[in-house]
């Protein structure tokens, strides 16, 4: 699948976002594909390569033995919706409040989380260290970027209405802290 835009010529007027987030549900997104928002398009992405599983399992299971009460660790495609800014994300590993999947609807909002991994690739690493990390540092506790192409870590966290205002950044192999709602050490050795 080739990256391209195709316009669209019938519209008189741009899409909203609702818009936008209707299309993404009723995309027929191939096999292996996701889907997100990103600077007001549809995106469609691979998912992760298969080298990516063990490194998505191993963060995913250190951080479940901390999460918050009520919420969980998952890699399950699922699109959180960023309203006021007018995003759609599917991050590659997330915690969230199981509260959020209670409701009807196919995107949860982006509220519930209190964590988001994302693992970058050449075609998403300027969405992952950008655009994505300008959304979530508004709203989500802590925002991990697990950079596969200069084998890093880091760990954003403190948000603000200006983006998160702390961070650090450790080679794989060294222990990264993750700190509240999670207060806990990732072991990166098998990173």
């Amino acid at each position: 699948m080739t990256e391209r835009a195709t316009p669209i010529d019938t519209l008189s007027a741009p899409p909203t976002f609702e818009n936008l987030l209707q299309t993404v549900a009723e995309m027929d997104t191939p096999v292996g594909f996701k889907a997100e928002l990103i600077r007001g398009k549809i995106v469609v992405s691979p998912f992760s390569k298969l080298r990516y599983s063990r490194r998505m399992r191993l963060l995913r299971e250190q951080l479940q033995a901390h999460v918050p009460k009520g919420h969980f660790a998952d890699t399950s495609p699922f699109l959180f919706r960023f309203a006021a800014a007018e995003r759609g994300y599917g991050p590659d590993l997330y915690v969230a409040d199981e509260a959020a999947f209670d409701e009807e609807g196919l995107h949860a909002d982006g509220s519930a989380l209190s964590l988001v991994g994302e693992f970058t690739s050449v075609s998403t690493k300027d969405a992952d260290w950008n655009e994505k990390l300008d959304v979530y540092g508004l709203l989500v506790p802590v925002y991990l970027v697990v950079d596969m192409q200069d084998s890093e870590i880091t760990c954003f966290w403190d948000p603000s209405p200006h983006g998160y205002r702390s961070r650090r950044t450790v080679s794989f192999g060294e222990p990264l802290h993750v700190p509240e709602p999670f207060d806990c050490e990732i072991d990166t050795t098998g990173f």
